[in-house]
């Protein structure tokens, strides 16, 4: 660990107000060093574009110090992790986004850097169906051992966080306010199994209390933790299409699972389909697919029962490629003894439950 000293600057710029995360960056840049910008003469900061007279008064007050020795001793109190943008263990996604947090704080016991990290968020008012689904799609992808992150709210988050750990997974939970406290109170039992499986995340210092225009901010580093995005259940407003908005701008995949066109609460999922803003699925299948992920078995063959039950056909092309390896479209024509057209509907399937790949020059590979 820095320093406290140095963490003491590092916090204290992060108080300054009118200072955001790119201007903080930038700040760095220009002085050198968090403790330079502190030292820096006020002309020299007046000629920092973006610093105007008031911040650069802000910045030689000791307002923001006091704040931030209170903020290390809570931070040891309660074996807390603060980790600054420059640190070598700082997020590596989080940290390709442009206006990432110049400080995360972090509770846990999960590697932030984890191989397969995906964030699974929704609305507040998930029906049963909704809950249902979260939990069988949580559930299809165990084998594959992601990290499941969301933001510990009503509904949706917190079935994702509940199911996540019943299979066995790491999940993180990104608050929108200080690690002193647990929004919503009625999850406080749920973030304490996850310190142990998983971890909890925030950008905000302690006393921070969780005001409506911190979610918004907290969505981006759920976002932008993970390789994707998977919304079941949202309505046209809310910080489940925030999320997915801004997962699209940080080049993320982004997936929605379809309700009933006449569901409410699936009209963002159908929102975000519609205008290419997610790609539809239906199952864990459909994901590991899109995602090209291979179940972590330890070298065995695939373990075909984790997707939908395969009929008798596609198990007649399996067993094929079971015995042949590698195997080209005539090929399973002529060991199938079936037409073309069907072996073609077949191949399609398979790879839809992602079972099978294909490979260049139309050559087809079991996962």
């Amino acid at each position: 660990m820095v320093e406290d000293q140095e963490l003491i600057y590092r916090i204290a710029l992060t108080l300054i107000p009118g200072v955001g995360d790119v201007l903080a960056k930038k700040l760095i840049a220009c002085c050198g060093s968090v403790e330079a910008v502190f030292a820096e003469k006020q002309d020299m900061l007046l000629r920092i574009h973006g610093v105007g007279p008031v911040v650069s008064k802000s910045i030689r007050n000791r307002e923001s110090f006091l704040r931030a020795e209170k903020e290390v001793r809570f931070l040891q109190r309660y074996s807390i992790k603060p980790l600054f943008y420059l640190d070598s263990d700082y997020p590596e996604r989080l940290k390709q986004c442009e206006d990432h947090p110049t400080m995360i704080y972090y509770k846990g016991t999960a590697d932030l850097n984890h191989v397969r990290p995906i964030a699974v968020v929704g609305t507040r008012r998930v029906t049963e169906y909704g809950k249902i689904e979260c939990k069988k799609i949580i559930d299809g992808l165990a084998p594959f051992e992601p990290m499941v992150v969301s933001g510990l709210a009503y509904g949706v988050d917190t079935c994702a966080h509940k199911s996540s750990l019943e299979a066995g997974l790491f999940t993180i939970g990104v608050l929108g306010h200080g690690l002193d406290r647990i929004y919503p109170s009625q999850n406080k039992q749920l973030a304490g199994k996850m310190l142990n499986q998983g971890g909890l995340i925030t950008e905000f210092v302690s006393e921070t209390k969780p005001d409506a225009e911190n979610f918004p901010r907290r969505n981006r580093i759920i976002a932008g933790l993970c390789d994707a995005v998977v919304v079941i259940e949202a309505g046209l407003k809310g910080g489940a299409l925030i999320t997915a908005d801004i997962a699209n701008s940080y080049n993320r995949d982004v997936f929605a699972l379809p309700g009933r066109v006449t569901d409410f609460f699936s009209e963002g999922c159908h929102f975000l389909i519609k205008t290419n803003r997610a790609a539809l699925i239906e199952n864990a299948a459909d994901l590991v697919y899109a995602m090209g992920w291979q179940a972590n078995n330890n070298g065995k063959a695939p373990q075909l029962k984790l997707f939908e039950e395969l009929t008798d056909e596609e198990e007649k092309l399996v067993h094929i490629l079971k015995e042949k390896g590698d195997v080209s479209v005539d090929t399973f024509v002529n060991e199938s003894n079936m037409a073309s057209g069907k072996v073609a509907s077949l191949l399609l399937n398979l790879e839809f439950k992602g079972v099978i790949k294909l490979l260049p020059g139309k050559v087809y590979r079991l996962i």
